[in-house]
């Protein structure tokens, strides 16, 4: 976990402390191994019940089993909700005859017979909280959201992008306003290299759980129904979500989901072991200078584009490295702020042709593909200024320059 990604994390907790305090109520976070803190706390304050996210990354289904034999053991009920995803995957699973292979057609066609994912709970009131006692105000302060330096993460690591439930939908309305770019957006023909994002740039409050996707979805099912045209999936708004929930599927059933060795979908490819390159391409050192541009952004704001991600993954695996995906998905998961169990390797897999996608030949060219919708290099300009003055003709190819 990346120095971004905790001030991130942080941010967004310290944002519903905030909301939470508004409804007369209060946010205690305890820091310890899960299994202990349980054991402390149960008794000490009678808690009777215990909630949690459904949860599909094995070491999460492990905690949550764990987690159901202490309730048996020390008499606390453990409510497991979905919440994080449209659908129950297990659902889903069930229709496909119980486990992969499952193609993205097969999944459209399941969740055609399953309908419309729930409405999405209602946002809480103070109301809900009028029978909870407050917590004792010296309870909170012992238990308040730790600040950077209690985790000595950097100060200096900050991102443009501000974690939280009031910044996440804040973004949420500023796109939704626009409902014509709502109605046409098309994944394909967003821009890897605007300098603002051409997308929503959502993900990391989705990942985070700081917005829920059920509303999302809501939302643009509502604005679709006044339009008289709109994008489809699997290119809408709305398929992005189905494409999230499509990886959570596959990967709740998947073993070794993020290794290549012992994963039943992914081809066993001889990659390269190469530390050396590995390092140039994590460190934005390649060479290339859109490549080494995109990196350079990851490093520094915890985001970029989608398109902008398949262009480094693609020169990382098939495109011109040849080194695993594994290692990919490891630099991704650091820095990315909406870095995500399952959509990162499902991701990985399907740009290094290992599984869902194997033609290996299709690739994205480190100096065209930025150039068509760049050709100035004004992104380049921005996150290489050594390269800020530099003729537009030569910037993608610096090596065709004159000395």
């Amino acid at each position: 976990l990346g120095a971004l990604r905790w001030h991130f994390l942080l941010q967004s907790l310290e944002d519903l402390q905030k909301n939470l305090c508004q409804l007369g109520s209060c946010l205690l976070v305890i820091q310890g191994e899960y299994e202990r803190v349980l054991r402390d706390h149960i008794q000490k304050w009678n808690i009777t019940q215990v909630t949690l996210d459904a949860e599909m990354e094995p070491f999460y289904k492990e905690m949550e089993a764990n987690i159901r034999r202490l309730g048996e053991e020390l008499g606390f009920e453990v409510l497991s909700l979905v919440g994080h995803s449209l659908y129950d995957t297990k659902r889903i699973l069930d229709l496909n005859g119980g486990t992969p292979p499952l193609t993205y057609k097969r999944f459209l066609h399941i969740l055609s017979l399953l309908g419309d994912p729930e409405v999405p709970v209602r946002n809480l009131t103070a109301e809900d909280f009028q029978r909870c006692r407050p917590p004792d105000p010296g309870l909170a302060e012992c238990y308040r959201v730790p600040l950077p330096v209690d985790l000595e993460i950097p100060l200096e690591s900050l991102s443009p992008w501000r974690g939280g439930e009031t910044e996440g939908l804040q973004r949420l309305e500023q796109h939704l306003t626009d409902q014509g770019w709502v109605t046409s957006f098309t994944k394909p023909r967003t821009i890897p290299n605007s300098l603002l994002p051409s997308t929503t740039g959502l993900s990391p409050y989705f990942s985070t759980g700081c917005l829920s996707v059920r509303t999302f979805f809501y939302r643009l099912s509502n604005i679709y129904a006044q339009a008289k045209h709109h994008s489809l999936p699997p290119v809408s708004l709305q398929g992005q979500l189905l494409w999230r929930e499509f990886f959570y599927t596959v990967a709740s059933a998947t073993p070794n989901f993020t290794k290549m060795a012992g994963n039943p979908i992914c081809l066993q490819i001889n990659w390269y072991e190469d530390a050396e390159r590995l390092h140039k391409w994590k460190t934005a050192q390649t060479g290339f200078p859109w490549i080494d541009a995109i990196m350079t952004q990851l490093r520094q704001e915890g985001w970029i584009h989608h398109l902008a991600r398949h262009a480094v993954a693609c020169f990382l695996t098939r495109g011109d490295l040849w080194i695993s995906w594994e290692e990919g998905m490891k630099v991704f998961e650091e820095l990315l702020l909406d870095a995500d169990y399952s959509i990162n390797a499902g991701n990985w897999m399907w740009l290094s042709a290992s599984a869902f996608f194997h033609q290996y030949t299709r690739i994205f060219c480190p100096v065209r593909f930025g150039k068509r919708t760049d050709p100035e290099g004004q992104y380049i300009r921005k996150y290489l200024p050594v390269l800020k003055n530099f003729p537009s003709k030569y910037i993608y190819e610096p090596w065709t320059a004159s000395e």
